[in-house]
């Protein structure tokens, strides 16, 4: 009879976005593609010092000792099978979905069970198809020590867990790792090596414009009202409304999208500016600002009462 324990483990969890679809499109077809994705991860995994704990319908469970190792196989195994999707149609392509977490499992005999293996289930089920979502304590761990981008997602609501998980997604190939002194090999195998695959930036292109995009557009559509607005001078100076909109978009596309800064706090102190704004530029003897700011005031201070509370829980 095997013995139950428990201990602490990284666990990998993986499976396809839209199977049931490229199932009933070829069923053949797709299973075979599946087993073909599903051993070159298995070597992967095994090459970063990971065990395949378990394999059912379209899903793959692993768990690694050590955390970084996990992350840098998750980022490998994207990136391989985007290079095998990019001979693909967009029909046919088989995309994955990654959720890493470092937690406290039960162990009984190979198999894993328990809320760690729970929280990188529902992390895997949030991530977007050939991407990847960490846990807090996995990013905690690797924030340093892998050369990708984070974005915070906030609190992700898991069963059994009543404050809910701090999230964050990979950015994969925005950033160039560094060059290593010794063979970037991380410990893969030589078969994974053979011919480099293109990163999931190369694979499909990023819908999102850079910040400084967004700030560059609004920073000329304000000059052009304010040009419109001398230009068409009949005393009052009208473009003040919409410059101050356009204020209020610019501060919250430049707020950074990391967990140190709280961006719901953020955001009520911009739009707490914003009546501020509203008030002096339409000023008639009456500071009437001071009741929403009020409002605003008592929402800030629930949130950040909450959010201390949270991170207490989390650091017990």
């Amino acid at each position: 009879m095997s013995q139950t324990l428990r201990k602490l483990t990284t666990i990998f969890s993986a499976d396809v976005q839209g199977y049931s679809r490229l199932m009933e499109a070829d069923e053949e077809g797709t299973l075979a593609t599946l087993k073909q994705y599903r051993d070159a991860m298995a070597k992967l995994i095994e090459g970063h010092g990971g065990r395949v704990v378990n394999t059912w319908g379209d899903g793959l469970l692993a768990e690694f000792p050590s955390v970084v190792e996990a992350l840098r196989a998750a980022i490998d195994v994207q990136n391989d099978l985007a290079g095998r999707n990019a001979g693909r149609s967009s029909e046919t392509r088989m995309q994955f979905r990654i959720g890493i977490n470092l937690g406290d499992v039960i162990v009984e005999g190979d198999d894993i069970y328990g809320d760690g293996v729970n929280i990188a289930a529902r992390l895997q089920s949030s991530a977007t198809p050939g991407g990847i979502v960490i846990s807090n304590t996995v990013y905690d761990q690797v924030r340093n020590k892998v050369a990708v981008g984070f974005d915070f997602l906030g609190q992700l609501p898991v069963k059994n867990i009543e404050e809910g998980v701090p999230s964050y997604a990979v950015r994969i190939g925005e950033t160039e790792r560094p060059p290593d002194p010794a063979p970037r090999n991380w410990g893969r195998n030589a078969e994974a090596q053979v011919e480099p695959v293109p990163t999931l930036s190369e694979a499909k292109p990023v819908s999102k414009p850079p910040r400084a995009r967004i700030l560059g557009v609004l920073g000329v559509v304000a000059a052009g009202l304010v040009t419109v607005n001398l230009l068409s001078w009949d005393g009052e100076f009208w473009a003040r409304w919409p410059l101050l909109g356009m204020a209020l978009a610019a501060a919250a596309a430049a707020l950074p999208r990391t967990g140190r800064i709280d961006r719901p706090l953020a955001m009520l102190g911009l739009v707490g500016l914003f009546i501020l704004g509203i008030n002096l530029l339409s000023w008639h003897g009456e500071f009437w600002a001071r009741w929403p700011l009020l409002g605003i005031a008592i929402a800030a201070g629930i949130r950040w009462v909450t959010r201390q509370g949270r991170r207490q829980n989390h650091t017990r």
